[in-house]
């Protein structure tokens, strides 16, 4: 069976959901070779094996630390040269996608972007996406070189398939441009204890309606009785109501979760482009007629200030 290479998005050896993800999705096409670049790589060994790696190739480099993406562009073309897989998944973050464009410029090869879905085709992987904002479904495939492809977080749920990987270190050697942007600074995020916005698999949002970012404690208690992220429209984002780094839609972040649920949000196209893809929608909004209660799987007409706290009354209740 051929192998499909899956990089590996992770922090000091902790892998993240979506890379789990797509070792899932790459089972369905051939057999997992994982490659984990970094400070920590030599860690993830066990958890990738937990879910179907039959390889994991490392590296550990100060570059991939102190420079931006072309370090890892280098490794990955390596890791292709070196295994000639059948096809590269890498996870559909904003570093991913720039990661997957210049690797396909690199061997001369055909990209999907923030596919949803994959599965193996006579001709070789065949993967889904969801375009023009989710108004339609589209099957495609690359027909040039080694098929490289992202996919949007929450994409497939992730399956344990226990294997005894080979560990190797990958060979690198960085190209001159690989030192050509350096980091010279980095702030840490201040955590929220909530988990990562296009990670979630709940995502309550807020939009125009909440009327104040005093009244985002609202959407936040909601958000914590569930374990879910946060979001936000644009609206609230350009009132300042919430920060920019919390916007769902063409202009923010774009969501996949398996339940969202967006308060006070009318439903613009450009909100719905990044969040129509999730597997189910509720909608609380006092307008009948907002575009929002369009798309959605079960909408409330009411005030999100009678809905939601009741609602979370009800939620920790049960909880409890």
């Amino acid at each position: 069976m051929a192998e499909v290479l899956v990089y590996v998005d992770h922090v000091d050896g902790a892998v993240r959901k979506p890379t789990l993800e797509l070792l899932t999705l790459a089972r369905r096409i051939g057999e997992p070779v994982a490659v984990a670049l970094g400070a920590g790589a030599a860690d993830t060994a066990a958890v990738l094996g937990e879910h179907g790696a039959v390889k994991v190739l490392t590296h550990d480099a100060s570059e991939y630390a102190d420079y931006l993406v072309v370090p890892k562009v280098d490794a990955l073309q390596a890791a292709v040269a070196e295994v000639s897989p059948a096809a590269v998944l890498v996870p559909s973050s904003a570093e991913g996608k720039e990661i997957a464009a210049r690797l396909a410029l690199r061997i001369g090869s055909g990209i999907i972007t923030d596919a949803v879905d994959l599965e193996a085709g006579e001709a070789g992987p065949v993967a889904t996406q969801s375009v023009f904002a989710a108004s339609f479904t589209t099957k495609s495939r690359i027909s040039k070189g080694t098929p490289v492809i992202t996919v949007k977080p929450n994409s497939a749920a992730v399956e344990a398939a226990p294997a005894n990987p080979a560990v190797s270190e990958l060979s690198v050697t960085f190209s001159a441009q690989a030192t050509g942007t350096k980091v010279t600074g980095r702030t840490p995020r201040e955590s929220t204890g909530r988990p990562e916005l296009t990670e979630a698999a709940i995502v309550v949002s807020g939009g125009r309606g909440v009327n104040g970012s005093e009244n985002f404690a609202i959407i936040e208690a909601l958000a914590d009785s569930l374990g879910a992220a946060v979001g936000a429209s644009r609206a609230a984002v350009d009132a300042g109501w919430y920060p920019h780094t919390n916007q769902v839609g063409q202009t923010g972040k774009s969501v996949s979760p398996q339940l969202y649920i967006a308060n006070g949000i009318s439903g613009a196209i450009q909100h719905r482009a990044g969040m129509q893809t999730s597997k189910t929608i509720v909608a609380v909004n006092k307008d009948a007629e907002a575009p929002i209660f369009d798309l959605v799987d079960y909408g409330v007409v009411g005030d999100l200030f009678d809905v939601v706290p009741a609602l979370t009354e009800e939620i920790n209740t049960r909880k409890g």
